[in-house]
């Protein structure tokens, strides 16, 4: 959960990776998982769809214990707001989904009004940031 996530653990990223357009989504969910490798498009083994991956640089050690490499994956389930935009998440987002727009290497992401599904706050309307109409 990105609560959880140590911007420590983000050290290593050099770059990410997106499958989908981030623009295009008002939230992805993240998460840390072990991974075989610092590079490549990692396996992915839940319902829904990968969006996106850190690498990792050449510096990043892998664990003593497992020989894996702890990575960022970006991820949507079936019933997220962009499948089902007026479903469970029409408002509110999942406790790890973050803003894509806010993400980037070594950095863990944040929630936003646009994440939430709320309305526009006044500095993204000075920014000229609009949502999308309901």
């Amino acid at each position: 959960m990105s609560a959880l996530i140590d911007p420590e653990e983000l050290a290593h990223e050099t770059d990410l990776v997106w499958l989908e357009d981030p623009s295009a989504l008002d939230y992805v969910r993240q998460s840390l998982d072990r991974l075989p490798s610092r590079r490549g498009k990692p396996p992915y083994h839940r319902d829904g769809r990968m969006v996106g991956y850190a690498i990792l640089g050449a510096d990043a050690k892998p664990s003593r214990a497992s020989g894996t490499f702890r990575r960022r994956v970006f991820w949507l389930l079936p019933h997220d707001r962009d499948q089902q935009p007026e479903g469970l998440y029409s408002t509110g987002a999942p406790s790890e989904a973050v803003d894509p727009r806010t993400i980037a290497p070594r950095v863990k992401g944040y929630k936003t009004e646009r994440s939430e599904g709320g309305p526009a706050s006044p500095a993204m309307l000075e920014l000229g940031i609009v949502l999308p109409a309901d």
